[in-house]
C-alpha cells in the first residue's frame, strides 16, 4: 500500500480538524502527534461564535453538547470604575449559544472523527525534522515513538499542527512575517459551585480576569497582567497572593462571588510568549494553527482561529488539483485571507496584552475586538457547508485524492 497524501504533524485542534477535513475528501491522511490520546492542556476553553458555527457546519456541534459543556447565552464586560455590560448570544448560522467544552474532550472529539473519516491516528509520536526529496522540497518527516525507535514517512504535503514552537515551521525555516511586541502573564486555574451564566471578562487597574464556564460545573478562572508585575507579585506574596491581587486589580466584583467556590485542582501559569505570523507554506509543507498564527490568549480566540484556517487550509488543498503551480497559489490565497481576517485581531489582541490601557482605551480596543470577529463569521458564514460524510461533495475514483494531491517531485515552482 502507498503512503499518505498528507502527514499532520500536531492531533490537537488545528491538525485534527484539518485532518478530519481532508479526510472526509478521500485523502490519506496521517497525523502524528506526541501527547497521549485524551490528554489535557492549558486552555482558556473557549469558543467564540465562528468556532461554534464550525463545529456545527461539520456535524460535531451535538458531540459537544452531549458532553456537558454548558451552553453560554450571554457575555459580560465588568470594568473597574463599577460598569457591567451584558450581551446577549443571538442565535445566527447554526448557533444559539456558545460553549467552551474542556481540552480533552473537544480534541478527543476532533481527532475521533478524523479517524472515523478515515486518517490514520497515531498518538505518543514525535516529530524530529523534515525529509527532502532530491530538489530541497519538503517530501514527509522523521518521527520517534515512545520507544526510541525512528523513522521516515514520507507524503507530497506535510501540514505543521504542532504549536508556536512548530518543528515543521522551524526545519521549514518559515519566515516570520510579523512579530507581536506585547505579552501577558497568565495564572489559570478551575473553581466549582460558581454562580457563571456565561463568559465574563473583567478589565480594572492593568490587569484583566475571565471566569469561562466549562464542564463538570467548574469555571476557568484567568488573571493576567505584565510579565513583570506578574513575577514580581509571585516573588513577594506567592502564586496564591500574586492569583488575588490581580483578581481584586481586574475584576473586584468577581472576588466575593469566587471566594464563595472551591479551588479544583492546582494553580497554572503562563509566562507569555510574543505573538507571530509566520509564512504558512512552502514547496510540500503548510502550517495552520498557532504553528502558523499565535496571538496572546487575552482574547481567548486561539481556538477558534484554529478551527476557521483548518477549514481555509483544507479547502485550499482539495480546490487546488493537479500541479505544484495551482498549489502553490491556493495556498497562498489560504494566508491572504489567513491574514486579512486575523490582522485587526492580531492588532487589538496586541493592545490587550500591553496592560498599557486605561477603562477609556479598553473599551475601544474591545469594540475593535468585536468587529473583527463579525468579519470573520461573515466569511465563515458565505462558505458552503461540507455535506455529510464528504466534504465539498469530492468522491475520487482511486484511493488517495486522485491527483489533488501532486505527486510530482521535479523542479519545484517558486511560493515565496
Amino acid at each position: 500500500m502507498s503512503g499518505p497524501d498528507v502527514v499532520v504533524v500536531g492531533g490537537r485542534v488545528a491538525g485534527a480538524a484539518t485532518a478530519m477535513l481532508l479526510a472526509r475528501a478521500g485523502a490519506r491522511v496521517t497525523v502524528l502527534e506526541r501527547s497521549p490520546y485524551g490528554s489535557d492542556t492549558l486552555s482558556t476553553h473557549a469558543l467564540m461564535r465562528a468556532g461554534v458555527m464550525q463545529l456545527s457546519r461539520w456535524g460535531l456541534l451535538d458531540a459537544v453538547i452531549a458532553s456537558g459543556a454548558p451552553a453560554v447565552r450571554r457575555t459580560t464586560f465588568h470594568y473597574a470604575d463599577d460598569e457591567s455590560v451584558e450581551v446577549v448570544i443571538r442565535p445566527g448560522g447554526g448557533v444559539d449559544a456558545l460553549y467552551a467544552p474542556r481540552r480533552h474532550v473537544l480534541d478527543r472529539l476532533l481527532v475521533d472523527a478524523a479517524a472515523a473519516a478515515g486518517a490514520e491516528v497515531r498518538h505518543g509520536v514525535t516529530v524530529t525534522g523534515l525529509l527532502r526529496d532530491r530538489v530541497g522540497r519538503v517530501a514527509g518527516v522523521v518521527a520517534q515513538g515512545r520507544d526510541g525507535h525512528r523513522e521516515e514517512l514520507r507524503a507530497p504535503l506535510t501540514i505543521g499542527a504542532d504549536g508556536i514552537r512548530s518543528v515543521v515551521a522551524a526545519d521549514a525555516q518559515a519566515p516570520v512575517e510579523r512579530h507581536g511586541t506585547h505579552v501577558g502573564a497568565t495564572l489559570y486555574r478551575y473553581v466549582g459551585g460558581v454562580d457563571a451564566p456565561g463568559y465574563e471578562w473583567a478589565y480594572g487597574d492593568r490587569a484583566m480576569a475571565g471566569l469561562i464556564p466549562t464542564h463538570d460545573g467548574a469555571c476557568v478562572l484567568f488573571v493576567s497582567g505584565d510579565p513583570r508585575r506578574v513575577q514580581a507579585l509571585r516573588r513577594t506574596v506567592g502564586v496564591e497572593g500574586a492569583f488575588a491581587a490581580l483578581l481584586h486589580a481586574a475584576a473586584p466584583r468577581l472576588v466575593e462571588r469566587v471566594a464563595a467556590g472551591q479551588v479544583v485542582g492546582r494553580t497554572r501559569g503562563w509566562g507569555g510568549v510574543a505573538g507571530h505570523v509566520r509564512r504558512s507554506h512552502g514547496p510540500g509543507w503548510a502550517l495552520v494553527g498557532d504553528a502558523g498564527y499565535f496571538k496572546d490568549p487575552a482574547t481567548a480566540h486561539g481556538m477558534t482561529d484554529a478551527l476557521r484556517d483548518a477549514e481555509l487550509l483544507a479547502r485550499a488543498v482539495v480546490e487546488s488539483p493537479g500541479s505544484t503551480v495551482a498549489r502553490a497559489a491556493a495556498l497562498r490565497d489560504y494566508q491572504a485571507t489567513r491574514d486579512r481576517l486575523s490582522t485587526r485581531l492580531f492588532e487589538a489582541t496586541e493592545q490587550v496584552a500591553s496592560f498599557r490601557w486605561d477603562l477609556d482605551e479598553i473599551r475601544r480596543v474591545l469594540r475593535l475586538v468585536n468587529a473583527a470577529m463579525s468579519d470573520e463569521v461573515d466569511h465563515i458564514a458565505a462558505l458552503p457547508v461540507p455535506p455529510s460524510g464528504t466534504a465539498w461533495g469530492i468522491r475520487p475514483t482511486a484511493p488517495g485524492l486522485a491527483g489533488i494531491i501532486p505527486a510530482d517531485t521535479g523542479a519545484d515552482v517558486s511560493v515565496a
